[in-house]
């Protein structure tokens, strides 16, 4: 059997008509005999390109206002068919012909459904049923088909076919993956829609839980970017993402896994801000975070808070980056900055150091909202942790009326330890990050290092705890060191001791009711 199939029949039925006019001409200048429907029908007619219609292969007309058009027989046993003789006999048998190569492209249920005004008769009329049937069947059978549903590979079966006078076998199996990829992508996205539209749904855990998780549930995988390679150079690795990503590349190196991932650390830290913040990430841990009434003011303050650590990391800022920002960036080596904006300028300055990866992205962006980690069994899923951090909602313990800097840093300080690795303690002054203690299997001893990194700046800095303190020797820590405030989520058991050893050496604690481990 050859590796090459030709494509002498070809079916083309799709709602977006982008490159349809050049890829069915070409095809029919070939030879190829084009089968079509509906609108697209209309579009080869308008533009004199040779087909015929459904109901002429089948003598039977399109019926329910086009709901019924391609599920006939004698379309899918032509996708279907097989080459062996019992398959060429029943055709001949029939009188059907062989399909070779199906291009379809589904109505656009997820546009929509976007709409603000949409119905649910307007959904329900848009979800595909002939054509999500016609791919199946086309992919199931890639050992002789080639299905197409993505526009942009209309190029490369017209250079198959041009260079190989048919599609190639690693071709048509490539199709066929991404075909599925596409129904389960379709699917999942009128499961999302429904489970969120079906009044009379009842669900012992509450409508919020019913739209995150659901009894049978699918990922979608698609658009693969290879990567430089993973945790360590041994691991290959890539970047699956959806077909709406707005990551933007300016400059720099092949990204690596680690660059991703601590790239999402610290925008998800930065983007926890409304005034000008930067945040200098290493091993998702944030090493410096400073927040200013500017940008540079904001850079140099996470710069300061750990001069050595910041070297080689990943950088993020929350407002665009100016020229004079992106100088003191390139004062040193970072592997990434990602920032909402870059002026030309600062693009120009960046590319002094093209080694730099300089990425831009939507800070307005919404993202995923699952938390998904492997396990040898499957998978364990949560709903992000976007709870933000809000004086407003705390409960005051010990300690007098705080100065409106000393509770920003307060925020500060408790916006940032929820992005640190548990057990987190974070120390906060004069917005800015002086330690960072993390990942420590007992909270002295993040404490410990915290303290130690931020040395004399102790003295007058707040503390930010993850979780509640056990006991209170973490709180000793603090007031050996000279921190004037504490804020911590509360629940322990031995929670008054915490509280009277603040009390007894003038600190001021407050409890949040929230906890943010981060494993």
């Amino acid at each position: 059997m050859s590796d090459v199939k030709e494509v002498k029949r070809a079916l083309i039925s799709v709602s977006d008509k982008s490159g349809l006019v050049e890829f069915a001409s070409k095809l029919a200048d070939q030879g190829v005999e084009i089968i079509s429907t509906g609108g697209t029908a209309r579009k080869l007619k308008e533009n004199d390109i040779p087909h015929k219609e459904v109901s002429e292969i089948t003598s039977f007309p399109e019926i329910l206002g086009g709901r019924v058009k391609t599920l006939h027989p004698y379309i899918h046993v032509g996708i279907l068919a097989k080459e062996d003789e019992e398959h060429k006999k029943q055709l001949e048998e029939h009188g059907i012909s062989y399909i070779d190569l199906v291009a379809i492209n589904l109505y656009p249920f997820e546009e929509t459904v976007s709409k603000p005004d949409v119905t649910m008769d307007d959904a329900l009329e848009n979800i595909d049923i002939g054509g999500p049937t016609m791919i199946r069947a086309s992919a199931k059978n890639w050992p002789r088909v080639s299905i197409v549903v993505d526009p942009g590979n209309y190029s490369d079966i017209l250079k198959e076919l041009d260079n190989h006078g048919g599609i190639r076998e690693s071709v048509r199996k490539e199709l066929a993956l991404k075909a599925f990829q596409h129904t389960n992508y379709y699917d999942s996205v009128i499961v999302d829609y429904l489970s969120k539209n079906i009044d009379d749904k009842e669900t012992d855990t509450g409508e919020d839980d019913a739209e995150v998780f659901k009894e049978k549930d699918s990922i979608e995988f698609f658009n693969k970017t290879s990567l430089r390679y993973g945790e360590n150079p041994h691991q290959n690795a890539a970047f699956y993402h959806t077909e709406d990503v707005d990551l933007r590349m300016h400059q720099g190196k092949e990204l690596s896994f680690n660059n991703l991932n601590d790239t999402e650390a610290a925008l998800n830290l930065v983007k926890e801000f409304t005034d000008p913040c930067v945040v200098a990430v290493k091993h998702t841990n944030p090493c410096g975070v400073g927040v200013s009434d500017d940008l540079l003011t904001a850079y140099r303050k996470a710069y300061d808070s750990d001069p050595v650590s910041i070297f080689g990391g990943i950088v993020a800022l929350n407002r665009p980056c100016s020229e004079e920002v992106a100088e003191a960036i390139t004062e040193i080596f970072v592997e990434v900055v990602i920032a909402p904006q870059y002026s030309r300028e600062a693009l120009e300055v960046f590319k002094k150091k093209p080694d730099i990866r300089v990425l831009e992205t939507d800070y307005g962006r919404e993202g995923t909202k699952l938390d998904i980690k492997p396990l040898t069994w499957g998978y364990i899923c949560q709903e992000k942790d976007n709870k933000t951090a809000s004086v407003k909602t705390w409960e005051q313990k010990t300690g007098g009326n705080l100065s409106e800097d000393k509770m920003k840093d307060l925020e500060i300080a408790y916006k940032v330890v929820k992005h640190v690795k548990s057990n987190a303690i974070v120390l906060v002054k004069d917005g800015q990050t002086v330690g960072v203690g993390a990942g420590q299997m007992k909270r002295v001893g993040s404490a410990d290092i915290a303290i130690k990194e931020a040395g004399e700046k102790a003295k007058g800095s707040v503390m930010a705890s993850d979780a509640f303190f056990p006991f209170n020797d973490t709180v000793q820590q603090g007031v050996d060191a000279g921190v004037s405030a504490i804020v911590q989520p509360g629940g322990s058991k031995r929670d008054e001791d915490s509280i009277k050893l603040a009390e007894e050496n003038n600190i001021a604690m407050f409890f949040t009711g929230t906890r943010h481990f981060k494993h």
